[in-house]
């Protein structure tokens, strides 16, 4: 067993402060997020789970897209709340789910060294999904990440990859906690009459 690299621990620890902001609503998350892709890119390259590195730099982009969404997306251009992402848009994200982490999943397994191409696939694509959604505030995110985190961490274990293993650990914890702050954010602000949520 070897010990884990001060990249991985640095880059784990990243990401958990991230999550943590995420779940509070606070713009700092954006950056952080994108010390953490940076540092998990190098490291997924150097064990050669190319999806998972690939993600990283979509998940740089999806990060400044956030960072812009957050501050100036909402109405007016003012700070964007949380919402409920429209069921239409939810059925045409999950069958572009589906293909993609298919399509994803045979191109790693016909054409690269990945040794997991199948969980690498479907981490890959729910996670960029999932992080789209974060991105425009929709409250379902947190669902999504829960799954991912529980496919992670098992995933992680048995590559022996703990700092990583541990930090999905946490986000699992963070992701309900998200949920449920963001949850309470979209009742504070449903106009009087609203439906629940």
């Amino acid at each position: 067993m070897t010990a884990p690299s001060l990249l991985e621990l640095v880059a784990a620890g990243f990401g958990i402060l991230s999550v943590f902001l995420s779940t509070r609503q606070l713009v700092w998350s954006w950056p952080t997020a994108l010390v953490n892709v940076s540092l998990y890119g190098w490291y997924f390259f150097d064990q050669k789970l190319y999806a998972l590195m690939t993600l990283q730099g979509f998940f740089a982009a999806v990060s400044i897209y956030g960072w812009y969404e957050w501050l100036r997306g909402g109405a007016d251009h003012r700070p964007l709340r949380v919402s409920r992402i429209p069921r239409p848009l939810a059925l045409r994200m999950a069958a572009f789910t589906v293909v993609a982490a298919g399509v994803l999943t045979w191109v790693l397994a016909r054409f690269t060294e990945d040794p997991s191409p199948v969980v690498d696939g479907i981490l890959a694509v729910v996670s960029l999904v999932a992080q789209w959604m974060m991105a425009r505030k929709y409250l379902e995110n947190w669902t999504v990440w829960i799954g991912v985190n529980c496919l992670s961490i098992p995933f992680f274990l048995l590559r022996a990859e703990y700092p990583t293993a541990v930090q999905y650990l946490a986000f699992l914890g963070l992701a309900v906690s998200g949920h449920v702050q963001w949850k309470a954010s979209l009742r504070a602000h449903q106009p009087a009459g609203a439906g629940p949520s």
